[in-house]
């Protein structure tokens, strides 16, 4: 009897990912199963992050993680100041090629595990989504869906726009463009994040015109 109990046991807990992950219509490593993911429906193997050692214990090469921890760990202290959290996910939620995504609806960033075993690639993607989510600050708040460019246009390297443009579509270019600056930019985007769980991303970042007026028709600034 023992012996069946535990095999029911088994069962159950094998099946549980299935029944969440059944709701992907359309196979893993699509947009369908990230659409899953991101709504928080199917969760196998994807674990939230509280600090950089919940990620470097997942590779060999731990140690290696050591110079970025500060930057790691501070952009994660303002991220979940905000209400942002950030996971560590299994590869079969993301399309191809892609290796981490914010979600502007639930405030939540997902990190391509298969990607994050370098220490350079892990704070690419962090500093990138998170500029994302810096994004959403600057839009008025983080619970929006709205995100607002933070740099003028004119001011972000011309190396970043060409980057973008054979990237990305071209109604997401400007927003994609300094995130791909912030991305592979030291401390900017951590920077960012602090002005923005300080309540002081209007102060430090100067909204551009469009962005003020909507700012201001909608009563977040005066």
């Amino acid at each position: 009897m023992k012996k069946i109990i535990m095999s029911v046991l088994a069962v159950a807990a094998l099946s549980t990912p299935a029944l969440a992950d059944s709701k992907i219509t359309k196979g893993y490593n699509t947009m369908d199963s990230m659409g899953c993911m991101l709504l928080r429906e199917c969760t196998d193997d994807v674990v939230e992050v509280f600090s950089l050692l919940d990620i470097s214990s997942k590779y060999s090469n731990t140690e290696e993680f050591t110079p970025v921890a500060n930057e790691f760990n501070n952009m994660l202290v303002s991220l979940n100041q905000v209400g942002v959290k950030v996971f560590l996910a299994d590869e079969k939620y993301f399309p191809a090629g892609h290796r981490g995504v914010y979600h502007t609806v639930s405030n939540n960033f997902f990190l391509n595990k298969d990607f994050m075993g370098k220490p350079g690639t892990l704070m690419m993607v962090m500093r990138h989504e998170g500029w994302h989510a810096a994004q959403d600050c600057m839009a008025g708040t983080i619970d929006n869906s709205l995100i607002a460019i933070i740099m003028p246009e004119d001011e972000v390297p011309m190396i970043w726009r060409v980057l973008a443009e054979r990237t990305y579509p071209k109604s997401a270019l400007p927003w994609e463009a300094e995130a791909g600056w912030a991305g592979r930019t030291e401390n900017m985007t951590m920077n960012a994040l602090a002005a923005c769980a300080g309540g002081k991303m209007w102060e430090v970042y100067e909204p551009t015109p469009l962005t003020r007026k909507y700012l201001v028709d909608f009563g977040y600034i005066k």
